[in-house]
């Protein structure tokens, strides 16, 4: 880990904030402005008296008057205040990342402001802006046990600006945050779901003014998660599972980074890490090492079967093997084996003498339970560790209330403590945990392949091209990649493409294994299959990409480049500029869609599979060219089509 450099500018006493009326009819305008490059943020008080701000880049607004405060202890802070700013410091940090780069590069400036109430209390405020976007937090000092009873926190965005959210048709929308990204215009936000008008984590914005907004938190600790609720005038609150209720936080309230993420492009957005950034760096008492954090592939029974036995297993092994991939998740089914932990014992070791690693799943509500630091779950993690197992998959959190998150954060610590690597499922969307825990290996958080198996499903194209915009911002996500028998409106190509455009370190492989290995129409893919990476050391989007109709993203490992391309629409004639490639010539392995061929017949192959009317699948086609970077390519999509190349490096 490299060191955390801090430069500051102490200023010298307290620069006291004087409020102006700006003109007759608008808000009390700050004569102060913050600035980070192009991008400003305005301090000043609403008309209805609250703390409040506005954001603008280029000079065009990019959230208008927008609230702060929140209430504390039957307190609402925020109103009829005064302000000090007590520190402003710039911030540049680096540090390795798995993901979308190998290592990320952090600068910022950060104000820290002292708030005064009439009644004297004090907390602070901490705006940090950067040229990935803007960030704050409440800070509110204390002892014991503090009450949260909600944030004044607003957000609004501009007029005829595109909001791109997840739906899910049942109370498990929120609870999973794996619904499917559709879009609307910020206008309808209030009435557009059928599930009322709290939208999770994150809201991706398309700017009337160009460029892209993304609405997220970091840094989710010893808190609720931050939900959305559309209240009208443009404008989402935010809102919180545990409603008027509130809820305990000990000592300091310290809240979540609240966060707008600014881009000009797409590739811009996808390589922000602001997010991640924001969080705190590892501990180095819990990770003095991390070479025991290994990204890599897994095989995955429950595709084909979703209760598994040993011998299945046991097989799955040695196909993880012959594949090249590094785990076998071991999913549900497995406490029900005679003389479990003796039996996933015995897997492990022989997992552990083929190179394998063993994942095993467990229900969190079994190791729920906070009394004495959460000593179940650590005698279940002792277990595990004691088996042999590398990691845990832990299911069905079901929201993101203060308790969760503690639960959350206690998982990810005392898999840490024990070298245990953490794959959440049923939970919300990443908020960064991973830079603090990088035994976080991957979450769900989305709406992934497994629900093409449910009554809901399959998956649209228009989803998946949408995801490398709007979930996969944040983090990594167990997407679990590549079905193949039961492909909905998709392609082969298509779905090949994921392995390239979604990431995830341990990125968990959903087909089943002896089909990748023995059907014939797979074999021209089977060495990209066992080769291509689960993290990268670069990233780049082709400019033609567009949210929920073109995922076009450039991959680099190495010396070698990745080319996933995920269409959503009527077939396309797609030109790929190869300028991103480095100097020399390369190899480039291209896959394409097959329209010419005869479609793939998908019945019986899957036992799982609901193929409704997709019961045919467009094959891909394989070719090969020898490129450099002046030079382009030409692939043909299928309506929902894909492509992926493989540009090796000669």
């Amino acid at each position: 880990m490299k060191n955390v450099f801090y430069k500051s500018t102490l200023l010298f006493g307290f620069l006291f904030v004087i409020f102006s009326c700006k003109n007759s009819t608008g808000d009390d305008k700050l004569n102060q402005t913050l600035a980070n490059g192009t991008t400003e943020v305005s301090l000043f008080i609403a008309t209805n008296g609250q703390l409040a701000f506005q954001v603008t880049k280029n000079q065009k607004v990019v959230l208008d008057t927008s609230l702060l405060g929140l209430k504390v202890n039957d307190k609402h802070l925020g109103k009829n205040v005064e302000i000090a700013l007590l520190e402003q410091k710039e911030i540049q940090i680096q540090y390795p990342l798995n993901g979308i780069k190998s290592e990320a590069s952090y600068t910022g400036d950060l104000h820290t402001y002292k708030v005064s109430e009439a009644d004297g209390t004090d907390w602070k405020l901490e705006f940090q802006l950067s040229n990935e976007g803007v960030a704050y937090r409440y800070v509110v000092s204390g002892q014991g046990t503090q009450h949260v009873q909600g944030e004044e926190s607003s957000f609004k965005i501009p007029s005829q600006t595109k909001v791109w959210y997840f739906e899910r048709d049942s109370d498990w929308k929120l609870k999973s945050h794996a619904g499917e990204w559709l879009s609307a215009d910020i206008s309808e936000m209030p009435t557009v779901s059928k599930m009322g008008a709290i939208q999770g984590l994150t809201l991706t914005c398309e700017l009337p003014q160009g460029g892209y907004a993304l609405l997220a938190e970091a840094a989710l600790y010893n808190y609720s998660g931050m939900r959305l609720e559309a209240v009208g005038n443009n404008t989402f609150k935010a809102n919180f599972e545990e409603g008027d209720a509130g809820f305990d936080v000990t000592g300091d309230v310290t809240t979540p980074w609240r966060c707008i993420l600014l881009a000009d492009t797409l590739n811009d957005l996808a390589n922000n890490t602001m997010v991640a950034s924001l969080n705190p760096a590892p501990d180095p008492k819990l990770f003095t090492d991390t070479d025991w954090i290994k990204p890599g592939k897994s095989v995955w029974h429950w595709w084909s079967g979703k209760y598994v036995d040993y011998k299945e297993e046991h097989d799955m092994v040695d196909d993880a093997v012959e594949l090249n991939f590094s785990y076998n998740m071991v999913d549900d089914g497995w406490e029900r084996w005679p003389n479990k932990w003796t039996k996933v014992t015995e897997l492990s070791n022989y997992a552990k003498e083929k190179g394998i690693g063993i994942f095993i799943w467990k229900h969190s509500k079994e190791i729920n339970f906070p009394e004495d630091d959460y000593a179940v779950m650590g005698h279940f993690l002792d277990s595990v560790k004691q088996t042999g197992a590398v990691g845990v998959k832990v299911d069905f959190m079901n929201g993101q209330s203060k308790s969760i998150i503690s639960f959350d954060e206690a998982l990810l610590r005392k898999a840490a403590e024990r070298q245990l690597m953490v794959n959440f499922h049923g939970c919300q969307q990443s908020s960064g945990e991973y830079r603090t825990y990088p035994n976080e290996v991957t979450r769900e958080g989305i709406r992934g392949l497994e629900v093409n198996h449910m009554k809901e499903g399959p998956l649209t194209a228009s989803h998946n091209a949408a995801l490398p915009f709007t979930r996969y911002v944040t983090g990594h996500g167990d997407y679990t990649s590549l079905g193949l028998t039961e492909i909905g409106e998709t392609t082969w190509a298509h779905q090949l493409a994921t392995l390239v455009t979604f990431y995830s370190p341990f990125n968990c492989i959903a087909e089943n294994t002896q089909f990748l290995l023995k059907n014939k129409s797979i074999q021209p893919a089977l060495d990209f299959i066992q080769t291509v990476p689960s993290v990268w050391d670069e990233t780049f989007v082709l400019p033609q990409s567009k949210i929920g109709e073109l995922a076009a993203i450039a991959r680099r490992d190495g010396k070698d480049w990745y080319l996933g391309v995920l269409r959503s629409g009527a077939t396309q004639e797609m030109i790929i500029d190869c300028s991103f490639l480095g100097d020399g010539e390369y190899t480039a392995e291209i896959f394409t869609d097959d329209t010419e061929a005869e479609h793939i017949d998908l019945k019986g192959l899957n036992k799982e599979a609901d193929l409704r009317q997709w019961d045919t699948a467009v094959p891909f086609k394989k070719s090969t060219e020898t490129v450099s970077k002046e030079k382009t390519l030409t692939v043909h999509l299928a309506e929902h089509g894909g492509a992926v190349i493989k540009f090796i490096k000669k």
